[in-house]
């Protein structure tokens, strides 16, 4: 078997500062819709209490759903 057929690469890895960018332009709306929607219902919670409830949604929504679309439809930006 010859070593001359071409090996794969490697593919390229994001601009940190401009992949940065975009998780927040996903995340801010994300967490900004998420309090002003959980106000009303968690209004007499204290704050440990509110983030143990909006910290997940945040997280997998994150891993779920923002940061593939940004590799998705931003991947020449980045």
């Amino acid at each position: 078997m010859s070593m001359s057929t071409a090996m794969p690469s490697a593919p390229k890895r994001p601009n940190r500062i401009r992949f940065s960018f975009f998780v927040f332009l996903g995340v801010y709306p994300l967490v900004t819709a998420l309090i002003y929607a959980l106000a009303p219902l968690t209004a007499d919670w204290q704050v440990w209490q509110r983030n143990l409830v909006m910290v997940p949604m945040i997280v997998l929504s994150m891993v779920f759903v923002i940061i593939p679309r940004i590799h998705r439809h931003c991947h020449r930006w980045l």
